[in-house]
């Protein structure tokens, strides 16, 4: 149970930076591998920066719940 909640808190604190990443930079400055990659524009996917940001923080809680319940099961055992 511990290696699962680690994974679904590397996979949220990995959406928070994507997410970071997709609010503070323009289009044509994100990675050639991220979707939303525009050559020539100036504007900026403010929409997925926050849709990244509440799927991580969402993921990060999940995965702190799974190993606090974790922890909780192995004591009462």
């Amino acid at each position: 149970m511990r290696w699962v909640s680690a994974l679904v808190i590397v996979v949220g604190i990995l959406a928070i930076a994507g997410g970071i990443l997709y609010v503070s930079v323009p289009a044509h400055s994100l990675p050639s591998f991220f979707p939303g990659y525009i050559a020539h524009a100036k504007a900026k996917h403010t929409s997925r920066g926050e849709v990244g940001l509440a799927i991580g923080a969402v993921l990060v809680v999940i995965g702190a719940v799974l190993a606090i319940s974790g922890r909780r099961g192995l004591a009462e055992a």
